[in-house]
């Protein structure tokens, strides 16, 4: 055997090992399922955000559709707040929120314009409140933020 043979099966051998195919699949799933699970789980995240937007805004919109057909006096505002936290007029400040986090010091309720007790605009808003991520991040959290003030949701202005 020459030394020059050795090296020609050496090198037929490197040729053939990197001509098979076996765990190919594996390496390629390794690559890409990462970037998977980050998109999925970026899909659930925007999907949740918007069902929270959503329930904020549709909340404020019925507090100011209940204020619009009531006397606008202490009472119905705090049952407008109530409407708009729990759900049901009639929960006084107790009760389960539609959104975790969601307090009746969250919202604020405002007429302006009119007669006493019936103003010609009624705005309800919830401010402070603070969306809670599904996912916890950890230290990418202080990157992206943990929780995203959604500021003031504001429903329609009614007016009488």
């Amino acid at each position: 055997m020459t030394r020059h043979s050795g090296k020609r099966k050496l090198w037929q051998a490197v040729v053939r090992l990197a001509r098979r195919e076996r765990g190919s699949q594996l390496v390629e799933l390794a690559i890409v399922l990462p970037v998977l699970l980050v998109l999925f789980a970026a899909i659930g995240e925007f999907g949740n955000f918007f069902y929270t937007y959503s329930t904020l805004n549709k909340a404020t919109r019925g507090g100011a559709r209940y204020l619009v057909s009531r006397t606008f006096s202490a009472t119905e505002q705090d049952k407008a707040k109530s409407l708009v936290i729990y759900g049901d007029a009639n929960a006084g400040c107790t009760g389960t929120p539609v959104l975790p986090g969601l307090s009746c010091a969250n919202v604020s309720v405002a007429g302006d314009g009119g007669a006493l007790g019936y103003p010609d605009h009624v705005t309800v808003q919830i401010t402070g409140y603070t969306y809670q991520p599904l996912f916890d991040l950890g230290d990418l959290g202080v990157w992206i933020g943990r929780g995203v003030d959604l500021g003031a949701v504001r429903g329609l202005d009614a007016a009488f």
